[in-house]
């Protein structure tokens, strides 16, 4: 197995800086827009070979030293008795919202029954396709939840964050049950065979850091924590959109890898209190540039990346439909023969 992923968390210099991007399955994919043409998301994720080669695919591509996990972060909510339709051009879309403390004690404990196709999918990828480890993944309380009040997705995130601030009780009781709900879907991950994990909370640069602080960092410790100490070895990572005030307080997790997007620097991670492994950070906006404006890009994130001491290089957001995929496996290629050079001359 191409180890260079997990050997760069571990603090093991591989001697190249790895890459896989947010969203790097599917989108902008000729192969898997075929496969869209009949399968929808979900009936993708519920055949495990299909997801195994919807999930597969960006390796074989593109070259990257990581895959992850072909789902959605609303792929766990029918294990907590809650239904959701994804709808093209949307995105996740509720009936019936949560708005009060009857609406969250309707939901249910995580049943992994309801969802073991994925466990299936994890132990088939890990046993017999994948020649690089596995990132499984979850949402994080606070983006779930925002899709639960909400209705679907939103721009403002008022409901939510009136919720989070006018009914400080019905709040908690929500974070406490999606909390207790992504330990049990991390783990059954990991038990599963991911070789990593991943908490994505995508909209939670949304909230100031005091919120942040008050109404979200005790119930993302608890996820963290309890992960940690059920699956010491198996390295866990953080990512946000539009998070770089929130980075200093992310870094008093126990984490092993934080992910920065393109607004926050690298090169200010330490400074930020970050210890630990740094995920990012290039601009999907590049994506669109000639590769020479990409090169220059490219070359200062990785040059931070290696002052930081451990980097694993991704985008500060997920691949869009419109990406090149020549220009992805052209990125993949540039950034491990620079980052030889880089890492060699250290």
């Amino acid at each position: 197995m191409n180890t260079a992923y997990l050997d760069m968390i571990q603090g093991k210099n591989p001697g190249v800086t790895p890459v896989w991007y947010m969203r790097q399955a599917g989108r902008s994919q000729a192969a898997y827009r075929k496969i869209k043409e009949k399968y929808t998301l979900f009936e993708i994720t519920k055949i495990p070979e299909l997801c195994a080669q919807v999930t597969e695919l960006p390796v074989k591509e593109y070259g990257v030293d990581a895959a992850i996990l072909y789902k959605d972060i609303m792929s766990p909510m029918v294990a907590i008795g809650i239904n959701v339709d994804i709808k093209p051009g949307i995105g996740p879309v509720f009936e019936t919202p949560i708005a009060r403390i009857e609406d969250v004690e309707r939901l249910q404990p995580f049943d992994p029954s309801k969802v073991d196709y994925i466990a299936k999918t994890i132990s088939l990828l890990t046993t017999e396709v994948l020649d690089v480890p596995l990132i499984g993944f979850c949402g994080a309380p606070f983006t779930i939840a925002s899709y639960l009040v909400e209705g679907g997705p939103t721009k403002n995130y008022n409901k939510t964050r009136g919720l989070m601030v006018g009914q400080s009780d019905v709040w908690h009781t929500l974070m406490e049950k999606l909390a207790t709900m992504s330990i049990d879907y991390l783990s059954m991950q990991a038990e599963a065979g991911a070789n990593a994990l991943q908490i994505f909370d995508s909209w939670v640069g949304a909230v100031n850091e005091e919120q942040y602080k008050q109404y979200i960092f005790p119930h993302m410790e608890r996820i963290i924590s309890t992960v940690k100490e059920r699956f010491p070895s198996l390295p866990l990572a953080m990512n946000g959109v539009g998070t770089s005030h929130l980075v200093s307080t992310w870094a008093q997790l126990p984490l092993d890898v934080v992910a920065l997007d393109w607004r926050s620097s690298i090169g200010d991670a330490k400074t930020n209190g970050i210890t630990q492994t740094v995920q990012g950070n290039l601009d999907p906006a590049y994506l669109l540039a000639d590769t020479s404006v990409i090169a220059q890009e490219v070359d200062r994130i990785l040059e931070e990346g290696v002052q930081h001491g451990k980097h694993v290089f991704n985008l500060g957001h997920g691949v869009f439909p419109e990406a090149d995929p020549e220009k992805l496996k052209w990125l993949t290629h540039y950034i491990h023969e620079k980052s030889r050079q880089l890492w060699g001359n250290k």
